[in-house]
């Protein structure tokens, strides 16, 4: 009897410790998608890079995913425009989930932010997070990617298509 006991409860920890080890995911670098007619900025590409390694070491610290570093491959169109390249990247790096983002900039004063949570080999979309926020500002693409990763990314029940 104590050695069924025994077994079983081998068997409930080893269930929980592979339940708790979090899902890879590619994460891919953040574009801007500008429809302002004001054309590009270094302050922008650096914002975007700013939010990248913010991205990366929330989702770490988070724990509810195991986040990698991706890149698209190169020559590639951009993430919207990419034919799934980004899904064949992630299936590469080993990752079932791939997640995705861009900064729609529509005037300087009004942006979006959409991320894009898709499994791998599938490319079926699991979540589409988005935030408008007001400001071309390091503070305000701040404020946006931390709203939504406190508010919908890392709030998010697993479950919820």
């Amino acid at each position: 009897m104590r050695l069924i006991g025994g077994l079983l409860l081998a068997g409930l920890i080893a269930g929980s410790a592979a339940a708790a080890t979090p899902p890879t995911v590619a994460v891919f670098p953040l574009e801007l998608y500008d429809t302002s007619g004001e054309g590009p900025s270094p302050d922008q590409e650096r914002r975007l890079r700013m939010l990248d390694a913010e991205l990366l070491a929330r989702l770490a610290e988070s724990a509810r995913y195991a986040p990698v570093a991706a890149q698209l491959p190169e020559g590639a169109p951009g993430i919207r425009n990419c034919n799934r390249c980004d899904i064949k990247a992630a299936a590469r790096l080993g990752a079932p989930l791939a997640l995705s983002g861009v900064v729609h900039k529509i005037s300087s004063l009004i942006l979006t932010l959409t991320l894009v949570l898709r499994e791998v080999p599938s490319g079926e979309t699991r979540h589409v997070w988005r935030a408008d926020f007001r400001g071309n500002t390091d503070e305000s693409w701040q404020h946006a990617l931390n709203w939504m990763l406190r508010h919908r990314v890392l709030a998010a029940p697993e479950h919820v298509p």
